[in-house]
């Protein structure tokens, strides 16, 4: 017998003939020998329709608020799907975050798991139960609901498989598995059979909307290896484990894109050299995340730095870094551009394989692909382009490594 925990995205319960197909699935994996935990996100467009809501009767909700809110589309989605089981002859039972012992900290809106608590889980398994739990959500000690931000489901399923030592973790969506690139973007792009936890890691933080990115470091740090694959098939996926030797011998093994990017730069810097310490602490302080991080000195001494984030934290941003300017110099002066994407180029054959960055940069400009800010890791290279470029990019990227072809 084995345990295996389950996780099903929105559009796989997003209507009730989909809850009903993914409670067969469940049934057929208890009735094969296994005991079966599901986590389940809450059903497509009704988070955002939610938050919409929230929206019409204020600009700001309180974010205690919102997580009381957008936390009952997950409970929705898993009394649904207990109730579909029970119509088909079957045991089930569903929990909230909190019910399954999800123990949380953090902010409201971006809770952290702290700590899982699954006895109550492993006490309904034993009693031949399906256990059917909210993602998405934990609760605080002092009993506060908390939501882990978006994809915050993936980080669920991957901390529950760890917690309960499942002896698989399927993370069930409406795509066959990891692929080369978006298929709506490039249309030649082949699913990957197998990935590494850093190559998934870096493609999820890169723009891939298969995985969630803290889910992924959280599935390296207890060795969970997952499998992505359709809800609505039966075709193998794509498995995510720990890097072997094997993996090597190519260089790239997928391409990612992000949209909506934006470049905030702050210039004329005349401080001493805690600027970007005065810099990253303000947007660290109104937790804004930052990706690509370039600084220099020109020759009249005033020091310039830019970095990119997503366009949803421009305006936070700009807020944040508004109250620290008179600290930078009284020249200093913010500037933003929107309209930008980016590109990113990811493998563990980097490590070995040289004159990636160069094929990359070569196939670009020989599309006529401007690029801009440029940020490296060992595993990948990523770039800005304009918005308008980013698919024509992919392509010709993709292109460039034969990456329609089978390893």
């Amino acid at each position: 017998m084995a345990l295996i925990v389950q996780k099903y995205g929105g559009s796989s319960v997003g209507t009730i003939d989909r809850i009903r197909n993914v409670g067969r699935r469940l049934m057929e994996t208890q009735s094969a020998g296994n005991q079966v935990v599901a986590v389940v996100s809450a059903m497509s467009g009704v988070t955002d329709k939610l938050i919409g809501m929230a929206r019409q009767v204020m600009d700001n909700p309180p974010e205690r608020e919102m997580d009381m809110l957008v936390s009952t589309g997950e409970q929705q989605s898993v009394a649904l799907l207990c109730m579909a089981i029970a119509d088909m002859g079957g045991k089930a039972v569903s929990f909230t975050g909190g019910q399954a012992g999800i123990c949380t900290y953090g902010s409201h809106t971006r809770g952290r798991i702290e700590s899982i608590s699954p006895q109550r889980i492993i006490d309904a398994l034993r009693s031949g139960y399906i256990v059917v739990c909210a993602g998405f959500q934990g609760m605080t000690p002092d009993g506060e609901i908390h939501t882990l931000g978006r994809g915050g489901s993936d980080l669920s399923a991957i901390a529950l498989a760890a917690a309960v030592k499942a002896d698989l973790c399927q993370i069930y969506t409406d795509v066959d598995g990891v692929y080369t690139c978006d298929p709506r973007v490039v249309k030649d792009a082949r699913k990957i059979t197998v990935l590494s936890y850093e190559e998934m890691l870096e493609m999820a933080s890169s723009g891939s909307k298969v995985m969630q990115a803290r889910s992924v470091e959280l599935a390296k740090k207890f060795g969970v290896i997952f499998e992505v694959r359709n809800s609505m098939n039966n075709n193998p996926g794509t498995i995510v484990q720990e890097e072997n030797p094997a993996m090597e011998s190519l260089a790239v093994r997928g391409v990612s894109i992000e949209r909506n990017q934006a470049r905030v730069t702050v210039s004329s810097i005349t401080a001493p050299v805690a600027y970007t310490a005065i810099i990253l602490t303000a947007l660290a302080d109104a937790e804004i995340n930052i990706d690509m991080i370039v600084a220099n000195t020109a020759h009249d001494g005033k020091a310039r730095q830019s970095f990119t984030m997503n366009m949803n934290e421009l305006g936070a941003a700009q807020a944040a870094l508004k109250k620290v300017l008179p600290q930078l110099g009284p020249e200093a002066r913010l500037d933003t551009e929107a309209g930008l994407a980016k590109l990113s180029v990811v493998g563990v054959g980097m490590r070995s394989n040289s004159g990636v960055a160069a094929t990359v940069f070569r196939a670009l400009a020989d599309a006529g692909i401007h690029t801009g800010m440029i940020a490296t890791s060992e595993i990948r290279i990523s770039t800005t382009v304009e918005a308008s470029d980013i698919e024509k990019a992919a392509r010709v990227v993709h292109a460039a490594f034969h990456l329609e072809k089978e390893a």
